[in-house]
């Protein structure tokens, strides 16, 4: 008769012998499923030997836009037409590569939050994806150390949208994956290499106004100042206890995703949602970065 040691061993043998297929089963890998015309994201966005993306700008004609939305908030109406003097603006937000040559240059402190906040910031730190962690004053004085400043909200909105009204850089329909937003399987886990979403992009070319990251813009925050009487290069309040933020990021979800959407924020704040991009008045043949 078999000792009852030898007897648990033998059982306990077999166990594990009947539970390897099941453990294989449980620890295969699931297939990554790609769905119809979203890009799955196989390299790593954070390489730092990827080649920069130029410090490109894009010129916005002088003219007239549709600026404002009878389909939105409070703080989106009215709709109007509004006169904007020609501008250029940066083509693309700004990227990491181009913040720290500011960095090295100047001194100017990092783009980056308190150890105890920085989880995602591994993941936001490539060579071309968009500089997060910068509060107003930093982007006002990287926009000036390029001899360039922060677009008025009004620029924005026109380089956004175009003139012709359409809620999004794209047409009048929302579209999730047409752009780095929340809640959608577009490839990214945070944000993407700037110009990766090729619908993202304004009828004068301009990239990523509706999803990556937020933008600073130069004006102080006005729940009226959609209602105020100019309609010639309109500006925000003299003075104010909030900046402005334009456009979405790759956290935005909700049904008020339009390029007229109007955000504030204290002008210190520093978040991984928000950065920025620079303007400068005038055509391309002359024109500084004075408003």
């Amino acid at each position: 008769m078999l000792d009852a040691r030898v007897k648990w061993a033998i059982f306990l043998t077999v166990v594990f012998l009947t539970s390897l297929p099941v453990m294989g089963i449980i620890n295969t890998p699931k297939p990554v499923i790609e769905e119809p015309g979203v890009p799955t994201q196989h390299v790593d966005v954070t390489d730092l030997s990827a080649t920069p993306v130029a410090d490109e700008m894009v010129e916005i004609p002088a003219g007239p836009f549709i600026r404002g939305t009878g389909a939105g908030g409070y703080n989106e109406q009215p709709e109007r037409v509004i006169e904007l003097d020609a501008f250029r603006i940066d083509r693309f937000e700004v990227t990491n590569h181009h913040y720290r040559a500011f960095i090295a240059a100047t001194g100017h402190r990092k783009a980056a939050p308190p150890s105890r906040y920085a989880k995602n910031l591994a993941k936001m730190s490539g060579v071309n994806q968009p500089v997060a962690y910068v509060s107003w004053e930093d982007a006002d004085a990287f926009c000036r150390w390029k001899g360039k400043r922060l677009p008025t909200e009004a620029e924005w909105e026109k380089a956004m949208r175009g003139a012709d009204g359409r809620l999004w850089p794209w047409g009048n329909e929302p579209d999730l994956l047409a752009a780095n937003l929340g809640s959608s399987n577009d490839g990214f886990e945070a944000t993407a290499p700037v110009g990766s979403f090729k619908r993202d992009q304004s009828p004068f070319g301009v990239y990523d106004g509706a999803g990556n990251l937020m933008e600073w813009v130069a004006d102080w925050y006005g729940e009226d100042a959609y209602r105020e009487p100019t309609v010639k290069n309109p500006r925000g309040p003299d003075h104010g206890f909030y900046k402005v933020l334009r456009g979405g990021g790759y956290t935005s979800t909700g049904k008020d995703l339009r390029i007229t959407n109007r955000t504030r924020m204290v002008p210190d704040f520093r978040d991984e949602t928000i950065g920025f991009r620079c303007a400068v008045s005038g055509s391309g043949d002359g024109g500084n970065g004075k408003i």
